[in-house]
């Protein structure tokens, strides 16, 4: 009798430890929670963002402008546009020493 119960108490030891409601499936579930909090604060923050920039694109005149500016292009008559490129890295040289 005290072999099965020493037997049942140990089944039930390790089904606390790696069982389904165990103590390792309650941590992996605590990580998963954590990082899915990060996200939804995450998309949150993008949201908010968002939603304030719409609301300045819908009063404000110059948001438009430069909106419209920076995706477009547009300019004002009068105005030049001018692009800046970072100069192109220098030509690889191929190594002398080979014939």
């Amino acid at each position: 009798m005290t072999w099965g119960l020493v037997a049942v108490a140990g089944v039930l030891m390790v089904n606390a430890v790696v069982g389904e409601n165990g103590y390792l499936a309650t941590l992996q579930a605590r990580r998963e929670y954590e990082a899915l909090s990060a996200a939804v604060a995450k998309v949150q923050r993008e949201n908010e963002r968002l939603t304030a920039q719409a609301a300045r694109l819908k009063t404000d005149p110059a948001a438009i402008e430069e909106e419209a500016r920076r995706e477009l292009g547009l300019v004002k008559p009068g105005e030049t546009l001018i692009i800046l490129r970072d100069p192109r890295p220098p030509a690889a040289t191929p190594t002398s020493g080979r014939q």
